[in-house]
């Protein structure tokens, strides 16, 4: 069983070497994942807004219902724009800085160029529907409940991870093998995530800026989490090094 200390440890370890490196992916990772609202992580998320407040625009004169209907035309185009360079785009950046986080984690270089990684002809089409077909299971679970949304959410969280390792596994099993991998690690997980809340409030103390240095630090400690629950699972039967392309030994052996 794994520690929250022992893999926040060896994520600043790793950092130490390449702090600048992880930055800038965490910051390509925190743009990729706009438009997308992990009950997780969001916590600005509202399940049932039922109290909502409305105001009738026939009380204002005409041209200020005008100037409404363009803003809210404008925002909504703009929410469906970004909405499509996430999945064209976001989804491929994303795999890609989680590739680039395993092997910092397992000591084999910080070469940025595991952004593109994805953007191969033969792993394009397959990560961009499998990591869509996640995020509507994830939206769908937290459509019914907020509660289901976020177990489901850590249940999920391993897809992109087994995506960097091998981008063209079938999406039934990416999704199946997140779901095993996970088992019995959600709530340890979940702690983790409540560890680095008193980080992210002294970023926010700083302007809100400071929040931005702080991701490397969770893309680290998940990548570290990551190599011991894929470890386990080859461990325990669940995958094979062949089916996630691997070609190394236990680093924590």
């Amino acid at each position: 069983m794994w520690t929250r200390a022992f893999i926040k440890e060896k994520a600043r370890n790793v950092l130490r070497t390449n702090y600048w490196k992880s930055f800038l992916v965490s910051f390509i990772i925190l743009i990729a994942l706009t438009g997308y609202n992990n009950p997780r992580t969001n916590l600005n998320y509202n399940t049932a807004n039922n109290n909502h407040s409305f105001i009738s625009l026939n009380i204002f004169p005409p041209f200020v219902v005008t100037t409404f209907d363009k803003i809210s035309f404008f925002l909504a185009s703009a929410a469906f724009f970004i909405l499509i360079l996430r999945v064209i785009a976001g989804y491929m950046l994303e795999v890609g800085g989680r590739k680039f986080f395993i092997k910092t984690a397992e000591n084999d270089g910080s070469d940025l160029n595991y952004l593109g990684y994805c953007f191969k002809k033969d792993r394009y089409l397959n990560v961009l529907f499998t990591m869509l077909i996640r995020d509507i299971f994830t939206i769908l679970w937290t459509l019914l409940l907020i509660i289901p949304g976020i177990i489901k959410s850590y249940a999920y969280n391993m897809v992109p991870y087994i995506l960097a390792d091998n981008p063209t596994l079938d999406y039934k099993r990416a999704i199946d093998l997140s779901i095993k991998m996970t088992d019995g690690h959600k709530w340890n997980m979940f702690v983790l995530d409540l560890s680095f809340l008193g980080w992210y409030i002294l970023g926010f103390l700083a302007l809100i800026v400071g929040t931005l240095f702080v991701h490397p630090y969770v893309d680290s400690t998940y990548a570290q989490l990551y190599l011991i629950l894929r470890q386990n699972a080859i461990d325990e039967g669940i995958t094979t090094k062949e089916e996630l392309n691997l070609e190394y030994s236990n680093i924590y052996e």
